[in-house]
């Protein structure tokens, strides 16, 4: 089989690193053809940096109807994933797009729905997912290794961002923009490895801060609270605005607990599960005997190469993929039921009101310093 023709819309920050490293020929059965970016100074810098005989495009619409390739990478601001992603399936190429999903799962939802019916290989740049440790974790809670989970606590306050990076566009840190904050634009892949992991919560309750350190008008500081359909409870804690910053995830089940930290990944193993200890026992102070093992975490993480080269493998043999894209909404419905509870001052319970959550945000839009026109807002409601 040729090579898979692989263009990139959207050359800015990860569009062009992911330029890089099909370019370098890094990724096997893959060939750059096409790049595409509405800003001048971004073609310039392909020219540059590119093989000369890729192919340079100003708008998206002359590059989906060329027919230099097969396979497209959307990496452009948030709100333009799905109505891309759908005009890249009507024309019969495979996507893979750049994580969120989408600002709201209304959109996602039809973009799902299209690569459905076209067939072709449709992935997300969920590269956490190539990480050994996080996949380790899934493995144990799987196979039973935890018992049945109680707890999840998740502090990912690791993500610190300067008034400088805010100030680096004017999209930047906006409703309108970027459609949210830390949320939507640095946890997508925590969100997604908390449901990947644990599966999807049944209601989410909370509280966030707007612009509390920086000058901004989204979220930069969230603590939300989870409930599971088995009654188990979590709690996720994340901001931008902490230094130094903790990334540490708990998940307490009835036969122990794991916790992984710096990159280690610790078990604390009971010899006798929780509940049957708790029926069984005759003092009142004992607890069941607990050993901490630390798990061997075997492999590389091969972070968005990893994603691009399962998702060329996924086009040349029908491998299933280890991201497939169709799952980009289960975080985002996450992130959703968040801002809606805290918009609300509610609980949320998932699956949430795409409309409710639809009309809040574009009430959040139209009060944004960087407008968006009216037609346009529109047009995001008919993707």
């Amino acid at each position: 089989m040729s090579k898979v023709r692989v263009g990139i819309i959207g050359i800015g920050n990860m569009g062009s690193k992911h330029a890089i490293t099909i370019d370098n020929g890094a990724i096997n059965e893959a060939e750059l053809s096409a790049v595409c970016d509405v800003n001048e100074a971004a073609l310039d810098w392909a020219t540059k940096h590119l093989n000369e005989n890729i192919n340079l495009y100003h708008d998206a619409d002359s590059f989906l109807h060329s027919k230099n390739i097969d396979a497209v990478i959307i990496a452009t601001p948030h709100y333009d994933h799905p109505g891309l992603a759908i005009k890249s399936f009507a024309r019969g190429y495979h996507v893979l797009v750049e994580k969120p999903a989408g600002v709201y799962t209304e959109q996602v939802e039809k973009m799902n729905e299209a690569a459905k019916s076209s067939g072709k290989v449709f992935g997300i740049m969920y590269n956490q997912r190539t990480n050994p440790v996080y996949r380790k974790i899934k493995e144990l809670v799987e196979e039973g290794e935890l018992g049945e989970i109680k707890r999840i606590n998740w502090i990912v306050t690791d993500w610190y961002r300067p008034q400088c990076y805010y100030d680096s566009g004017d999209w930047r840190a906006t409703w309108s923009g970027e459609g949210g904050g830390v949320l939507i634009n640095q946890c997508p892949h925590q969100l997604d490895l908390l449901q990947w992991i644990c599966g999807m919560p049944k209601r989410v309750r909370a509280f966030m801060s707007f612009g509390k350190y920086h000058n901004i008008e989204v979220e930069d500081d969230v603590t939300a609270y989870m409930e599971y359909e088995n009654g188990a409870t979590g709690v996720f804690i994340t901001s931008t605005a902490e230094a130094p910053g903790t990334n540490r995830l708990e998940i307490t089940g009835d036969k122990g607990k794991i916790v992984l930290e710096d990159n280690k990944l610790a078990f604390y193993r009971l010899r006798m599960p929780e509940r049957i200890f708790n029926q069984e026992s005759k003092t009142g102070f004992g607890s069941p005997e607990c050993w901490k093992c630390e798990v061997p975490v075997k492999g590389e993480i091969t972070s968005h190469k990893g994603i691009i080269q399962d998702w060329i493998n996924g086009i040349s043999t029908g491998k299933k993929l280890l991201a497939p894209s169709e799952e980009g909404i289960k975080g985002l419905t996450i992130s959703n039921a968040m801002h809606l509870s805290a918009w609300t001052d509610k609980f949320v319970e998932i699956p949430l009101s795409s409309d409710l959550y639809y009309k809040e945000l574009m009430s959040k839009i139209q009060n944004s310093k960087k407008r968006i026109p009216l037609k346009v807002i529109d047009m995001m409601k008919s993707y």
